[in-house]
């Protein structure tokens, strides 16, 4: 997990560079951010150590209780969120906000795992994806009133990960994964604001003082980093010319100031995570192990491609931040509770051979 870590040290340093003056004007701390991200950062090894040491099969146990609590939240947060930028997606106040849609992503990932896994061998593909898919229906609907339409995008895209590594047939998953696309685009066209999105993203250069603005920014930024950048804090996006530049966007900031060397190292981390990820559910010795490895790595390596996707104006501006790199407290906390999860499939199976069976598993708990 050394990938993991050099991308939170990645990430503490750019929020720092990215924030400071934002931090400055609004607090008058340059200090600000940085400190609230080093406390995430805290929480969240905390939280890497605590799913990389307990017992898998508790975490078993545990996906459907935190199925309940994940839609109980999501459903609370539509009523009783805070809102900012016209989106409703913290519970809490203060320094315990958290975001519920976060926390969806790892319930996908366990409930989905222990269900396929406990109904592994069935004939029926429905019988064993029925339930999955249900879930991922509710979820993301629910996320979909925040309205966050990235995260439901990736939360519905990683439950599908989790059926095709559980091998469920190929033209029902593409069917499945075609009438997510399009009610997707029907949503994406629906509202006012998301199809302006859609629009700018087609054109951003014919939008750029209005819809267009941030992904121009953001392109400049990179654009200007040349090959290796200005230098740590001479970005000028950080000075209020790029809308979320330590969220969302830092990605922009983070090519602006170390350039195209910077920005390769970066995509370099998050495609070594991928390998590694993958050679672990390969390598997992039950059902159950290997398909939360194989959800987790799809988890963290999609989320990466979005984001850094919007940013070079390759997708729609979704909203989506970069795992372990972006500034926000849910998202680096669950994160790293979903990279220790990774870690304690992987120290269960030290020299395990490599499966030859099509990705077959011994099961765990695996009764119908």
């Amino acid at each position: 997990m050394s990938a993991v870590a050099a991308l939170c040290m990645v990430g503490l340093l750019m929020v720092l560079s990215a924030s400071s003056v934002t931090s400055l004007r609004s607090f008058g701390d340059p200090w600000y951010y940085f400190e609230r991200q080093g406390v995430f950062l805290f929480l969240g090894v905390i939280a890497f150590f605590v799913a990389q040491g307990v017992s898998v099969q508790l975490w078993q146990r545990m996906a459907r209780p935190l199925l309940v609590v994940t839609t109980l939240a999501l459903m609370a947060v539509i009523v009783h969120g805070r809102s900012a930028g016209g989106a409703s997606r913290w519970l809490g106040a203060g320094s315990l906000e958290f975001q519920p849609s976060e926390l969806a992503k790892l319930a996908v990932v366990l409930f989905a795992a222990d269900v396929l896994a406990r109904r592994e061998g069935k004939a029926d593909w429905r019988y064993r994806a029925g339930p999955v898919l249900v879930v991922l229906a509710v979820f993301g609907a629910l996320i979909m009133k925040q309205p966050d339409f990235g995260t439901a995008v990736v939360v519905c895209a990683i439950g599908l990960a989790v059926l095709f590594a559980a091998g469920l047939p190929l033209r029902w998953l593409g069917a499945t994964g075609g009438l997510v696309a399009v009610g997707g685009l029907a949503l994406a066209v629906s509202a006012p604001y998301r199809l302006a999105r859609l629009t700018s993203y087609l054109n951003p250069a014919a939008h750029a003082t209005t819809t267009g603005y941030q992904s121009m920014q953001g392109l400049i930024a990179l654009a200007t980093g040349h090959l290796t950048g200005s230098g740590i804090g001479q970005s000028l996006a950080s000075w209020g010319y790029l809308p979320n530049q330590y969220t969302d966007f830092i990605f922009a900031v983070i090519g602006q100031e170390t350039g195209l060397v910077g920005t390769t190292a970066v995509l370099v981390l998050f495609a070594v995570i991928g390998v590694v990820g993958t050679r672990i559910a390969w390598r997992a010795g039950t059902t159950f192990e290997s398909l939360v490895a194989a959800g987790v790595t799809v988890w963290l390596v999609l989320q990466a491609i979005v984001n850094v996707g919007a940013v070079a104006s390759v997708f729609p501006v979704t909203g989506v931040p970069l795992p372990f790199v972006s500034y926000g407290g849910s998202s680096l906390v669950i994160d790293l509770f979903a990279s220790g999860l990774l870690a304690n499939v992987a120290r269960r199976q030290p020299g395990a051979p490599v499966h030859a069976s099509g990705g077959r598993r011994l099961e765990a708990g695996s009764s119908a």
